[in-house]
């Protein structure tokens, strides 16, 4: 039994050797450092309770040359009942990051931005086509006398070649004197990924998982210290 996994070991080797050429070698680490796009997540803590505690972190980032890209599911929160059940209190988004390069594979993390997806915008986006727009604004005091003093536009523009998108992401922020404007291209493979993942986690972000009696590490005991998600998008 030894001698055969051995031999089977050998074999996939060679196998492996074969179908992989230098060339196709060089490919693929030029695209993986070009394009560095994945999952990354952290080792849940579990409490003698069973339950999980702190946050659990999963972004799937877009690296390119001039910027990157992350997006990631906030989910809602509850508010707790005396009855016992739990009623949602703030519905989640994805939440979009853009930070600028500043060298070969360098980027700026505290030059961050964010622009929070609702569940319609989120609609949107996994319903585009090839050839479709989406284009979303987003002012905290829309309704206020100091309206249009922070904007923030999100344009979804597909490639002429059709070959992807471009998203770009533009803050105006006339308190500070600043105008950031982020551009990320993705590839068709890459914007599948996010619109899978997307769509998988929109029910989520909704609260509707919340039927399936799925225990939620979000719910508040006090309506006092439930966080608003969306005011998250403009800590910046």
């Amino acid at each position: 039994m030894l001698k055969l996994t051995r031999l089977l070991h050998y074999r996939n080797q060679l196998l492996h050797k074969n179908m992989l050429g230098e060339g196709v070698k060089v490919s693929i680490w030029q695209h993986a450092m070009n394009t560095f796009a994945g999952f990354s997540t952290v080792r849940q803590n579990v409490g003698a309770d069973g339950k999980r505690e702190g946050r659990v972190f999963a972004p799937y980032s877009v690296f390119k040359g001039k910027a990157a890209l992350s997006a990631e599911p906030r989910l809602p929160t509850f508010n707790r009942l005396d009855s016992g059940g739990v009623k949602l209190n703030r519905r989640g988004v994805i939440m979009l990051t853009f930070w600028p390069s500043v060298g070969e594979r360098k980027y700026d993390w505290e030059k961050r931005q964010l622009f929070a997806l609702s569940a319609t915008e989120v609609g949107s986006l996994i319903s585009m086509g090839t050839r479709d727009s989406s284009e979303f604004f987003h002012d905290p005091s829309m309704l206020s006398s100091n309206a249009g003093q922070v904007r923030k536009s999100l344009s979804i523009k597909p490639n002429a070649d059709g070959s992807g998108y471009f998203i770009s992401l533009s803050v105006v922020n006339n308190n500070l004197k600043t105008n950031d404007r982020f551009t990320v291209p993705v590839t068709t493979a890459e914007f599948a990924v996010m619109r899978t993942a997307f769509s998988f986690a929109l029910p989520h972000i909704m609260g509707w998982d919340r039927f399936t009696n799925r225990p939620s590490e979000s719910i508040s005991q006090s309506p006092s210290v439930v966080p608003q998600l969306m005011e998250a998008e403009w800590d910046r």
